[in-house]
């Protein structure tokens, strides 16, 4: 879509939170009047006082990342930046956690995007955590979160360096989801780290991993992934050993207040209150279901469980249109649903 002026000053309408952390709060929706071009806030209003140079400081970053990417396709395209937030293009596409893709050309693509970042002067320094990058409806590579981004002159041993390490921490999601599609090159590459990137994880790593988990009780995965690491192993060996559960999915999904909910699917008959005196440490939510839905290979989908528990209902409809054979099983689990409250309408 051609984003005129007018188009850039229309009230942002908010939809669905899908992140809040101490830097800022995520969230989807659309310009008033404009309903088909979806869009997403970065809201830094709500900022704590504490977490507000930083987040400045951040925002600043994606901002000019932003701008020095635009044109790009895979990358988002900044609409405005004012008091409330950076607003942009909302990107649709599975977080590669979920889609995994084992094809040749999703990675093919993947390396286009960087190819031309770098040849914009822009090195992204955030591709390791595998939801920065999607897999688009078509099948290619987008790339999200800019706010570690930098911009360099092209050409410059800097950019080298950390355009480097971005094509390096790609090749780790290709050993993780298609190992079979590395080639020697690629494979020696992955063993071979940067001087920058070892100093930094010798040192910055450690100072940083400190403060944002040990206090903030944050971590660098979207600020979700700790609480399935550190809840999700005790919580489902406890409900396991129920006979009458078979099977447990574990997602998060944004709290109405600062922080993270854990929201557990739980395959059985019993009611959630029965389920509930059996789990420890205690979910937020803990949802019944007969049936938890499934791949061909009887892998639990997890992309549609996630898409239930922060209540994104848009893409629930279209998955299920897209794969009407989920929709036996997603069906009651949706219409149950217990996440309510990431709508946010104001």
């Amino acid at each position: 879509m051609n984003i005129t002026p007018d188009i850039a000053r229309a009230p942002f309408v908010a939809e669905t939170v899908h992140k809040r952390d101490i830097f800022s709060e995520t969230i989807s929706g659309h310009l008033d009047g404009v309903p088909d071009f979806p869009v997403v806030l970065r809201k830094l209003d709500g900022v704590p006082l504490y977490a507000r140079a930083l987040s400045a400081w951040l925002a600043r970053r994606e901002i000019r990342g932003l701008r020095a990417v635009e044109g790009i396709k895979g990358c988002p395209v900044l609409i405005r930046a004012d008091a409330t937030g950076l607003l942009r293009s909302f990107t649709r596409g599975t977080p590669l956690q979920l889609a995994q893709p084992g094809n040749a050309a999703w990675y093919r693509d993947a390396r286009r995007l960087l190819r031309e970042m770098r040849r914009a002067g822009v090195a992204h320094n955030d591709i390791a955590k595998p939801q920065n990058w999607l897999m688009t409806p078509d099948g290619r590579a987008a790339v999200i979160d800019f706010q570690l981004a930098t911009v360099h002159a092209p050409g410059s041993k800097i950019l080298r360096l950390r355009a480097r390490e971005d094509l390096r921490h790609l090749l780790k999601q290709k050993r993780a989801y298609a190992p079979g599609l590395l080639t020697p090159a690629e494979r020696t590459m992955l063993t071979r780290k940067s001087l920058p990137s070892r100093i930094w994880m010798a040192t910055g790593k450690r100072a940083y991993n400190f403060v944002t988990r040990r206090l903030m009780d944050w971590s660098d995965g979207e600020g979700t992934e700790d609480r399935i690491e550190r809840d999700g192993p005790a919580l489902r060996a406890r409900l396991l050993a129920h006979d009458r559960i078979t099977d447990v999915a574990l997602c998060t999904y944004a709290l109405p207040a600062k922080g993270v909910g854990l929201y557990a699917f739980v395959e059985t008959d019993l009611p959630e209150t029965e389920v509930a005196s059996h789990a420890a440490p205690k979910p937020e939510l803990i949802q019944s279901v007969t049936r938890l839905p499934r791949d061909a290979a009887g892998r639990v989908r997890m992309d549609a469980l996630t898409l239930v528990a922060t209540n994104r209902l848009d893409e629930l409809a279209a998955l299920q249109t897209a794969e009407p054979g989920l929709r036996d099983a997603l069906a009651p689990i949706i219409a149950h649903r217990l996440n309510l409250t990431d709508r946010v309408l104001r």
